[in-house]
């Protein structure tokens, strides 16, 4: 009798659940609230584009000419250093030994230029004293010939032997300066950015990702990504201003650097899901001020520019 009755009321009890769960599960979800408001422009008309902060300097990605196992790494991130000053160095063992073996070389050709120097001058002695015998009686033409023929010989294998030396000092300054690439320094005054190696590592020459990034950090700029279709619209004359992400109260006048004026594919992307990837793009870019506010190379900023306000077209009307 108990299950006869406690089978229906549990029947009931999950056909009420399953009801509440479909109602509640139909329910629109609720709009999440934005976490910081988003900047608006503030002009009437303008251009939106997104801005990316880099150095003045741009954003310099260090390579090797060479590859090879790094060997000491002499900077951190942050540091400033000047033009020319070292980054690091790869192993250069073979390239000294290389070195040591070239300066024998060097040596031993010098050795043959005086030996055949000597040479000369001892067929320079015996022509001569051929050549001092009035009595032609006492020498034959031929033997003169031949002492003659001989300090030709001499003077021959004396260039040759001087060709040699500067053969062996070209070998030499070629050693030198694959020692000097192998040690990799700064090419302009600049601030280490980010560093990809590690003493120990393969450093590859022409790899597709910087091994050290370097960028002159005092004076920034703002390169802003303006789409083809409102590039008719943009005017190097009008005001510009950009806003940080995620707060919109960081507000900075922008002052036109220079316009690079070659269209590209659009690379900086914002992350929206309606954002377009098959675009093209103008890229402007602007210095500012960045005393007043804490800002790093690769943030994003928001970026308004004024531009002109154009009617939109009379519709002519149809007659009825």
């Amino acid at each position: 009798m108990k299950i006869r009755h406690v089978l229906p009321v549990l029947a009931s009890a999950g056909f009420i659940f399953a009801i509440y769960t479909v109602i509640s599960g139909s329910q629109p979800m609720p709009v999440a609230a934005a976490v910081a408001e988003p900047a608006s422009a503030p002009f009437q008309s303008f251009i939106a584009g997104a801005g990316i902060i880099e150095a003045k300097s741009q954003n310099i990605a260090i390579g090797t000419p060479l590859s090879g196992i790094v060997n000491v790494v002499t900077v951190k991130v942050g540091d400033k250093v000047k033009a020319g000053a070292v980054l690091f160095y790869l192993d250069d063992r073979e390239a000294k030994a290389t070195q040591a073996v070239r300066h024998a070389d060097l040596a031993k050709a010098q050795a043959e230029v005086n030996v055949a120097l000597a040479n000369v001058n001892d067929s320079q002695a015996l022509s001569r004293l051929a050549e001092a015998v009035t009595d032609k009686r006492a020498i034959s033409g031929e033997e003169l010939l031949k002492r003659q023929n001989t300090l030709l010989i001499a003077k021959a294998q004396l260039e040759s032997a001087k060709a040699a030396v500067q053969q062996m000092a070209a070998a030499l300054a070629d050693s030198q300066t694959t020692l000097d690439r192998l040690v990799i320094r700064a090419p302009v005054d600049g601030e280490v950015l980010q560093i990809n190696l590690r003493p120990g590592e393969f450093a590859q020459a022409g790899g597709g990702s910087a091994l050290l990034v370097l960028g002159n950090l005092d004076q920034l700029h703002v390169r802003v990504d303006i789409d083809e279709n409102d590039a008719w619209r943009f005017d190097k004359s009008r005001p510009a201003v950009a806003y940080l992400r995620g707060n919109r109260d960081f507000k900075f006048p922008l002052q036109l650097a220079y316009v690079e004026p070659f269209v590209v594919p659009k690379k900086s992307l914002t992350g929206d899901s309606t954002e377009r990837v098959d675009t093209r793009v103008l890229q402007a870019l602007y210095s500012f001020d960045r005393k007043q506010f804490s800002v790093y190379v690769g943030q994003q900023m928001d970026v308004f520019i004024e531009a002109q306000a154009f009617a939109e077209p009379n519709t002519p009307k149809t007659g009825g």
